[in-house]
């Protein structure tokens, strides 16, 4: 994937700085477009990358055998029901964490209508919580110019003509952890206000 991201996109990364402290990571990510996944995990070090599963909607990725075998082998992902608690489902992510594995989860529970952030879910908060993970913030900003109309969901992506290699920045913020005593609905709100800095920073910059 790493060679791929770098041919279809000017690509650039910044705050790995902040994955230097101790793991294993929830990397908690806005989402625009179904290319997050290989350009998120293309912006980790090989280290994480190779530690790290990718929590994939159950109701897209898992509902037919041969999409959930591709799903699988290709970003390591695993099922997550996105419209309810599933104890199954979540047992599943907090036992990996526990065995130091990383997850990759996008708390909005599915593609952006807007284009802009939408409400989180409180999975990632939820599963950090129940395995004393570090939460990771993580902002993808201008995926929605690689490829928008196949990929994208929301109207100002998908109505772009075409671009030949647009710059995509993918951004990690400060790790953040939950604190004793914290309910899951602040921590949740600290997680997205992390995600909306990054965004904040990106486009300023």
């Amino acid at each position: 994937m790493v060679p791929g991201v770098r041919i279809f996109s000017r690509f650039h990364v910044t705050g790995l700085e902040n994955l230097s402290g101790q793991g294993p990571f929830v990397f908690a990510a806005n989402h625009t477009s179904h290319l997050d996944t290989p350009f998120t995990l293309a912006a980790l070090p090989a280290t994480l990358r190779n530690r790290t599963v990718v929590a994939a909607a159950m109701d897209t990725f898992f509902l037919s055998f041969p999409k959930a075998v591709i799903t699988t082998a290709v970003f390591n992902s695993i099922p997550i029901d996105r419209h309810k608690i599933n104890r199954r489902s979540g047992d599943q992510a907090i036992d990996l964490i526990q065995q130091g594995w990383n997850l990759l989860i996008y708390p909005e529970g599915g593609r952006t209508t807007t284009g802009d952030l939408m409400e989180f879910k409180a999975g990632a908060a939820f599963m950090a919580e129940r395995s004393s993970a570090t939460v990771v913030p993580v902002f993808i900003d201008n995926i929605g110019a690689v490829a928008g109309r196949t990929y994208a969901k929301a109207e100002r992506f998908i109505s772009r003509p075409a671009a030949r290699r647009p710059p995509v920045s993918i951004s990690f913020g400060a790790p953040l952890r939950h604190h004793e005593g914290e309910n899951l609905r602040r921590f949740n709100d600290r997680i997205r206000l992390g995600v909306e800095e990054l965004a904040t920073g990106s486009r300023t910059n």
